[in-house]
């Protein structure tokens, strides 16, 4: 008999309160592997509203252990902002560390990275693709959240793909395009050049 178990279910919900305002937390967990994965919300809207988002995968050490070679952190925060600065808006965040890789092997990039590989050769000699991130979740997490009409950002192109693919509403794109360092420049190169990001060239220079 065909299972009728869900594939991604929605566990519960709770007050956060950050440096930035005053967000919930939503719980979602994948049923077959048990990974989890969060939604943060702000504000409220209506269904026809236009409700700015973040899809944000897990990065340890840029998101809580302050790394410069990666602008992971960057984005978080300034997403963040622009969600409490709007008034209302959504970040997904997804337990993907490492473009899908995980911790442990994002690691071993880093470390192949230091001896003169880029991002995409070091997941690609680990025997990665350079990107193994899912995004299927996404569609379910805004559905509980009731929100139908977004603008996304990004300034990855894979990400407007998906959510359009599924079926959401994607009315604009923003890219967010922020945290340059001298760490992490030859880094953002390398997403434009290979895979595609779209980040402003004038901030690379």
């Amino acid at each position: 008999m065909k299972s009728t178990t869900p594939p991604y279910q929605f566990v519960s919900e709770a007050k956060l309160p950050t440096r930035f305002g005053d967000f919930k937390i939503h719980g979602f967990v994948e049923t077959l592997s048990g990974q989890e994965h969060i939604a943060l919300s702000y504000g409220t809207w209506e269904n026809s509203d236009i409700v700015p988002i973040r899809i944000h995968s897990e990065c340890l050490t840029g998101d809580a252990l302050f790394s410069t070679r990666c602008d992971c952190g960057f984005q978080l925060e300034k997403a963040l902002q622009n969600i409490v600065d709007n008034g209302c808006g959504v970040l997904l965040y997804l337990r993907q560390e490492g473009r899908g890789i995980g911790l442990l092997n994002k690691i071993k990039a880093y470390n192949l990275q230091d001896e003169g590989f880029d991002t995409v050769e070091a997941n690609q000699h680990l025997g990665f693709d350079a990107d193994l991130r899912d995004y299927s979740i996404c569609k379910l997490m805004l559905d509980k959240l009731g929100v139908n009409k977004v603008e996304l950002m990004t300034n990855n192109p894979k990400k407007l793909a998906a959510l359009e693919g599924m079926g959401v509403n994607v009315v604009a794109r923003k890219p967010i395009d922020h945290g340059v360092t001298k760490d992490n420049k030859h880094y953002l190169m390398t997403k434009t050049s290979k895979m595609g990001h779209t980040f402003d060239p004038d901030k690379l220079k």
